[in-house]
């Protein structure tokens, strides 16, 4: 941040903290730090260090709903910059209470804090600190909100919740929501009809809750919804960010069950998926997506599993280069994967 925004900072923090400034300016002064936060990563780290995020916290003491609303969108815009200490949210042990009693306040504040809480959940002490503080029973109602965003941003809530958190995922098996199970919400919420993002989301939050051990791998929810819409997402229809979030959970949902791996070797939108990607130019981030989805131990031994037929196609959609490509690449771990698939495909 140059001197100029610093001073302005400076001065806009101030106005903030001081009581005897109206509250009509101390919600200005947090619109237009929000503003200034969503410049340069150098403007947040200035902010952070000159303390915007207690001064914000501190502000939602204020009973007023804007000036309140006004703070979270600044703290929001804050905590999903990566260069912000995720842990200044857990400094203060009163914070995740007060955050968790905002909730009804509006879907402003539903919004804004389950934003909060899904970036700021890294690690299973945070998992542990929210769901001790009634991060589920709170946020799920939030699920059938009237408002997408709402919805959205608790359900990638529970995504990060439930991720190898088996405590998480035992609680979540047994939730109601308006009545139905919280299961039976995921899988509305992937179906076809809803976008890509909440399908994606919802698939992510049953798969953990199976790996987790809270839903059986052949449960219905399981084998004929979470498993083909995750196949579904690798279709070439869809962009290569979606297909490789898509492959990596579904090599990730099917890793420890040969059934499922099984099933999902019937179709081919894996093996079109992974020959597609050597169609993209060399960039950075195509090549760094090819890597994350050949990390999964199972995603090139898949492929090469099934019939005769099913070999054919492979040989068609030169599956061999792909194999053989990687077989070169300079990750070990992924050319010694790609090595063992070229070996079961060539016996």
């Amino acid at each position: 941040m140059n001197c100029v925004y610093l001073s302005h900072g400076f001065r806009l923090l101030y106005l903030l903290q001081q009581s005897s400034s109206s509250l009509e300016l101390r919600t200005e002064c947090a619109v237009v730090l929000g503003s200034l936060a969503m410049g340069t990563e150098n403007n947040i780290k200035s902010l952070v260090d000159c303390h915007i995020i207690p001064a914000l916290l501190q502000g939602l003491l204020c009973p007023d709903l804007i000036f309140i609303e006004a703070c979270l969108r600044c703290l929001r815009t804050v905590f999903i910059s990566p260069v912000t200490p995720v842990q200044l949210l857990y400094t203060d042990p009163t914070v995740i209470p007060h955050l968790m009693s905002l909730l009804s306040r509006s879907q402003r504040t539903q919004e804004y804090i389950t934003q909060i809480f899904s970036h700021c959940c890294k690690t299973p002490e945070h998992q542990t600190v929210l769901f001790n503080h009634g991060a589920i029973q709170n946020i799920a109602p939030l699920l059938i909100s009237p408002s997408y965003k709402v919805r959205m941003q608790a359900l990638k809530c529970f995504s990060v919740l439930a991720y190898e958190n088996t405590q998480v995922s035992m609680t979540l098996v047994n939730v109601l929501v308006d009545g139905e199970l919280l299961s039976q919400v995921f899988v509305r919420m992937m179906q076809r009809d809803q976008p890509i993002e909440m399908q994606l989301t919802a698939a992510k939050c049953l798969t953990y809750m199976c790996r987790a051990g809270a839903i059986r791998t052949d449960d219905s929810c399981v084998v004929l919804k979470t498993l083909p819409c995750l196949v579904r997402m690798c279709s070439k229809e869809h962009l290569l960010e979606e297909r490789v979030e898509g492959a990596e959970t579904l090599a990730y949902l099917m890793e420890p069950d040969v059934e499922l791996q099984r099933i999902a070797s019937t179709t081919d939108h894996l093996v079109a998926m992974l020959a597609d990607y050597f169609k993209y130019p060399s960039s950075v981030s195509a090549i760094t997506d090819i890597k994350r989805v050949g990390q999964r131990p199972d995603m090139c031994l898949l492929c090469v599993s099934g019939s005769q037929e099913r070999q054919d196609k492979l040989r068609e959609m030169g599956f061999v280069d792909i194999l053989h490509k990687l077989t070169q690449a300079s990750d070990p771990n992924l050319c010694d994967r790609a090595k063992t698939a070229m070996q079961q495909y060539l016996a």
